[in-house]
Order: structure tokens, then C-alpha cells, then sequence
């Protein structure tokens, strides 16, 4: 039984070029919804966003997409939500897809994904939340960032305490493990 209620999805407004990111994201959103775990996103239909959402939405799951109003103008917005939340900006987006969420994951994306795992990442840093990160590394499409990571530590601007931050794996059930384990052993209980 899983102690995930509501999961944060961060990922790319395009598909990418491999089939597979398509595909785990499919998986990811008909798994999660058949685990009772509620999506949190940013509401858009296209994508590795519309990927997760769609499938978890066929699987039954509950999909809360928010997104600003600007966005929701441009019509890449998801019409079909369990709840849709509208945001006057970004900062309040990512806000209230925090608030609303007890972890992240993180799929395959640009910089929009960067950003929002950089942010929450900074915020745990800074002990704003406790929430699990997991990194999905789906064919090792994350490898050149972690070893970055791993350069800004041994070049001295990032704490090596702080790469326990967040979780990677590179498979959807081997991520859900260790986003629980982190849990418990960072809080000692479910909060």
C-alpha cells in the first residue's frame, strides 16, 4: 500500500524524439491512477504532459492540472480534468502544484521541467518541504544533468549532504521505492 497520495508531474511539453519517453509516461499515469495516487500537473494537453494526464485519466485516476491564465488562453490547456485551477502567474502555478502534491516526479523535458525541479529542489534545500524528488532517468536522458550535479559538488557549490535531495531511477515501480523510503526515513512517519 502506498503512502503516495499526490504526486507532482513535471515534464516536457513535447514528446521528445524516443518512443520510450512517450511510452514510460503512459505507464506512469495508468500506474499511478490504478494506485489511488492523484496527478498534479501543469494542465497541459500536449506532450509528455497530455501523455501522463490521458493515461491516467483512462485508468480512472484524479488529474489536477494548473496553469496561468496566459496559457490557458494559447488553448494548450487539458479540457477534460478532474480540476482545472487557473493562476494569474508561474510563481503561483508552481505554488499551489506544491501545496496541492506530497512529492515530485520528474519525466523528460526542456527548461520549463528544468526549472520546476530546480525550484523544488532549492525549496527542500532551504527546508521550505520534506516532499520525496525522484528523477524518472528514463534511457539515461538525465545522465549529462546528474553528472553535472555531481560536478558542481566536487567543484564546491553544491554539499554533497544535498544530493540526497532527491531519488533517481530508471524505472517507474524502482523510483515509487525509493520515493517511500526517503519518506520514511527523512520524517520517520507519513505526515
Amino acid at each position: 500500500m502506498s503512502n503516495l497520495k499526490s504526486i507532482c508531474i513535471f515534464c516536457g511539453s513535447s514528446k521528445g524524439f524516443s518512443p520510450k519517453y512517450e511510452a514510460v509516461s503512459k505507464q506512469l499515469g495508468k500506474q499511478l491512477a490504478e494506485q489511488n495516487i492523484d496527478i498534479i500537473y501543469g494542465a497541459g494537453n500536449v506532450g509528455l504532459m497530455g501523455v501522463v494526464a490521458d493515461a491516467a485519466l483512462e485508468a480512472g485516476g484524479k488529474v489536477v492540472g494548473i496553469i496561468p491564465d496566459f496559457l490557458k488562453k494559447r488553448e494548450v490547456y487539458h479540457e477534460n480534468l478532474t480540476e482545472l485551477i487557473v493562476t494569474e502567474t508561474m510563481h503561483e502555478r508552481k505554488w499551489i502544484m506544491e501545496e496541492r502534491s506530497d512529492s515530485v516526479i520528474v519525466l523528460p523535458g526542456g527548461f520549463g521541467t528544468l526549472d520546476e525541479l530546480f525550484e523544488m529542489l532549492t525549496w527542500k534545500q532551504l527546508q521550505l518541504h520534506e516532499k520525496p524528488i525522484g528523477i524518472l532517468n528514463i534511457d539515461g536522458f538525465y545522465d549529462p544533468l546528474l553528472s553535472h550535479i555531481h560536478n558542481m559538488v566536487q567543484e564546491g557549490f553544491v554539499k554533497e549532504v544535498n544530493l540526497d535531495l532527491f531519488v533517481v531511477a530508471d524505472s517507474i515501480s524502482s523510483l515509487l521505492d525509493k520515493m517511500q523510503q526517503t519518506k520514511a526515513t527523512k520524517t520517520g512517519k507519513w505526515q
